[in-house]
């Protein structure tokens, strides 16, 4: 099985928090897309050459696009495509201001069946701080418009960890999102990435940033909360109803093959990785990837360990005795401190973190990095 990226690089506004690629220069757009068909024609060999199940439309802000272009990009994606049906899940990420009930309705027919939607909060001054474009009305009632549309595969986006974010309102903003009853739930932990609104307000000192036993106790919370009401924890970071994973995203952590389209986008194809410029205007002129990297045994066994234990299915034995025996000898080394520790376990023949080690995971998987 292999997926399909399409990076949409177009945002109305910047969020203050992002450090994803974007341009705020809605001119570029229809040349944007007529660069993107290109780009997919040039790639047509991986595209019918592998077994796509999934396509994800992420960016920057893929709503800024017509439902009609939408169906552009994907028709002639499907046009190369050698089996069409085993294309089990097109995602599309959606901001709740645009989702209006004719563009949700228009949307449905495109062949989008599964929507990630950027809420991040329900409160409005945390809205507001953020610098996000939509209210917290519109937060709540994109997903019963979404509902009326027909999609029966919804994703929200959470955050915690934010500045002026109290225990109160983030368990309030929790119990509000197991009300509308979505099947998928992405919550992250705030980080302040250098280059954007927020960090330059951390190193003024204008935020500070949450203490860790209190973002521990959100994250915590959090947790237990969605466990009660039926979500499975299936990765650091993101919740489901049984059988409503993120496919798109299962098949990076287990390491299967992509292609990346669009600025800033990444493709693997399962010996190599490359990734296209992070610049419009170079994008526009016909260029695409940027650079890349043949993996060694080293890079290998690194990624594996870094994808494979954000998942609660963890690292099995046979996937690292793959990567070699000295890489195998190595992490049976270096992880026993952690099993010690309580932070790692292994059972059936394969390696989780725990949930007390959960929190500290970007620790425990570094600490097991073959350097």
């Amino acid at each position: 099985m292999a997926g399909i990226y399409i990076h949409i690089p177009f945002c109305i506004k910047r969020c203050d928090y992002c450090d994803f690629y974007k341009t705020t220069n809605m001119s570029f757009k229809d040349e944007f897309l007529k660069i993107l068909r290109k780009e997919i024609t040039l790639n047509t060999q991986f595209i019918s050459a592998e077994e796509i199940n999934t396509i994800y439309f992420g960016g920057g802000t893929p709503s800024v696009l017509a439902p009609d272009e939408v169906k552009n990009i994907l028709d002639l994606i499907f046009s190369h495509v050698k089996n069409i049906h085993k294309i089990t899940e097109i995602t599309f990420e959606l901001n709740p201001d645009d989702a209006t009930e004719n563009y949700l309705n228009e949307l449905k027919e495109t062949g989008v069946n599964r929507l990630s939607i950027g809420i991040q909060s329900f409160d409005p001054v945390l809205l507001k701080t953020l610098n996000r474009r939509h209210d917290a009305v519109q937060a709540l009632d994109v997903v019963w418009k979404a509902r009326d549309a027909g999609f029966n595969n919804i994703s929200i986006d959470l955050m915690y960890g934010l500045p002026g974010l109290s225990m109160e309102i983030w368990e309030q903003t929790v119990e509000k999102a197991i009300k509308l009853n979505v099947e998928h739930i992405s919550a992250y932990h705030l980080t302040y990435e250098p280059g954007t609104v927020f960090y330059k307000k951390l190193q003024k000192g204008i935020f500070k940033e949450m203490p860790e036993d209190e973002s521990l106790q959100q994250f915590k919370m959090m947790i237990e909360k969605l466990k009660k009401a039926g979500y499975e924890h299936y990765e650091i970071s993101n919740f489901s109803l049984p059988g409503k994973r993120s496919v798109h995203n299962s098949n990076y952590w287990d390491g299967k093959k992509y292609i990346g389209l669009g600025p800033s986008a990444h493709s693997f194809d399962g010996k190599k990785r490359w990734w296209n410029v992070s610049d419009i205007n170079s994008y526009l002129k016909g260029e695409f990837v940027e650079n890349e990297e043949v993996l060694t045994g080293k890079d290998r066994y690194n990624e594996l360990v870094m994808l494979k234990l954000r998942t609660m299915g963890g690292v099995q034995v046979e996937e690292l005795k793959r990567v070699g025996d000295e890489y195998f000898n190595f992490f049976s080394f270096s992880v026993e401190k952690h099993i010690l520790s309580g932070n790692v376990k292994y059972e059936d023949g394969r390696y989780f973190i725990t949930e007390e080690g959960i929190f500290i995971s970007d620790y425990l998987i570094s600490e097991l990095f073959y350097e």
